[in-house]
């Protein structure tokens, strides 16, 4: 079977990463493969295999071009596959190879106020598009699928591949425990529906109750249009041993950043996912997350503390309950847990959905 995988996402966030780590066990496979996007970017992750090759593409995904007018070459080579597989809802024009899609959330038509109405309007119009073009559509969560059934009114299947710890979490944690430092972690994108709000509050009340120890926050606002300008405004009433902005830093530092951590914190309004929690369990330090239904999915059975969501005295007590006059401790998670989910599991699914078998 030749496979043409739409690999222009590789650098985004959490779709980068779901990509980034799918792509080398994908690649083992006795399929054949055409990758579009960035030679540069690719040719590391193709390494020497022969059943992969490179379709250069530097069109920006969802874009007029992409949507209505993508080049007749690109589009014969990609017709000559079995089918395409884009990590994403874009779909670009003219694909008449069996088309399959990843919607890791739904987010904006759920919590429409984090975009304007045309970017909302522009947005449901990708979503119809991707309903009506794929033949089956993939998520990362139960909770996901619920969306996209309610959105596509059940006219398309959707299946769950989870997402899964990244192998260098996976290596670095199999070092062993690491020495705790005397600060609290938050990771991810500096996106309105983070709770980041919610957690500067808490944090800002927990330091007058006593709470010593430092916040640090690690993500990126760049380029976002739903980016978090409320939280770049607050950073100023912090003094700099109260809550350090690191935005983003190099993969290879998130393992020690996780490890080092008394407590990391994820006081997500809303995610498909959610992947810190599961990597900084793996790393042994505890989370204390949000109680969306989503994380009651994917963390039934983790050892995890839930405080109410957008709640900030909540949060604030559970960070006291956990962090005050307390040392911190390194957790182990049980070997049934650690390989509850993983990229070989989901790339495994995957093929499933491709084969026919599910």
């Amino acid at each position: 079977m030749t496979i043409t995988i739409d690999c222009r996402h590789i650098d985004s966030s959490g779709i980068g990463v779901y990509l980034k780590e799918c792509l080398p066990f994908l690649l083992d496979s006795d399929n054949t493969f055409l990758l579009l996007g960035s030679p540069g970017r690719l040719a590391p992750v193709i390494g020497d295999r022969k059943n992969a090759e490179i379709l250069p593409c530097a069109i920006k995904p969802f874009s007029i071009v992409d949507t209505f007018f993508f080049p007749r070459k690109i589009k014969k080579k990609i017709n000559n596959s079995d089918l395409f597989y884009s990590p994403y809802f874009n779909v670009p024009a003219g694909i008449r190879a069996p088309v399959y899609t990843t919607i890791h959330d739904i987010i904006f038509p759920d919590m429409p106020e984090l975009t304007s109405p045309p970017g909302l309007a522009a947005r449901n119009f990708f979503y119809r598009r991707c309903f009506r073009h794929s033949r089956k559509i993939l998520t990362v969560s139960n909770f996901s699928k619920s969306r996209i059934e309610h959105y596509s009114c059940g006219k398309i299947p959707v299946i769950v591949t989870y997402s899964a710890i990244r192998p260098l979490i996976r290596d670095f944690s199999a070092i062993g425990s690491t020495a705790k430092e005397n600060y609290i972690l938050f990771i991810g994108n500096i996106k309105k529906h983070k709770g980041l709000a919610c957690l500067l509050d808490a944090y800002s009340m927990a330091r007058r109750d006593g709470l010593k120890q430092k916040l640090i926050v690690v993500g990126s606002s760049k380029a976002f249009r739903t980016k978090d300008k409320e939280f770049h405004s607050r950073l100023g009433a912090f003094k700099d041993d109260e809550v350090e902005f690191l935005g983003s830093v190099p993969d290879e530092e998130i393992p020690r950043l996780l490890a080092g951590a008394a407590l990391l914190v994820q006081p997500s309004l809303y995610e498909g996912f959610g992947l810190p929690p599961l990597e900084a369990m793996s790393c042994g330090t505890m989370a204390l997350i949000s109680d969306i239904p989503v994380f009651r999915e994917i963390y039934k059975g983790f050892p995890v503390v839930f405080f109410r969501t957008g709640d900030s005295s909540d949060l604030k007590d559970k960070l006291l309950d956990l962090l005050l006059d307390k040392e911190p401790c390194n957790i182990t998670l049980s070997e049934e847990l650690r390989k509850k989910y993983t990229f070989q599991k989901t790339v495994n699914e995957i093929f499933r959905v491709f084969s026919g078998a599910e």
